[in-house]
């Protein structure tokens, strides 16, 4: 696994595709956050507000089990 961020966290972003969360799309709220895909389901996530701040980076595990969190109300 340490390998594996190791590669994602050497990737250039600089020509990613981001996109912003449908729930950010309202400008009334303070938070924003846009997701790049890095292939093989990883993905890359950046505060859209501060783009200044590096992109966190998840293995597929890693973003699958965050997903699955948010469905089943983890976080809320």
């Amino acid at each position: 696994m340490q390998a594996r961020k190791a590669e994602l966290y050497a990737l250039d972003l600089t020509e990613a595709r981001w996109v912003k969360s449908s729930k950010s799309i309202d400008k009334t709220t303070p938070y924003c956050v846009e997701v790049a895909d890095l292939g093989g389901g990883a993905v890359a996530v950046r505060d859209s507000n501060n783009r200044d701040l590096p992109p966190l980076r998840f293995t597929a595990e890693e973003w699958a089990a965050f997903r699955e969190g948010v469905r089943e109300g983890e976080f809320g």
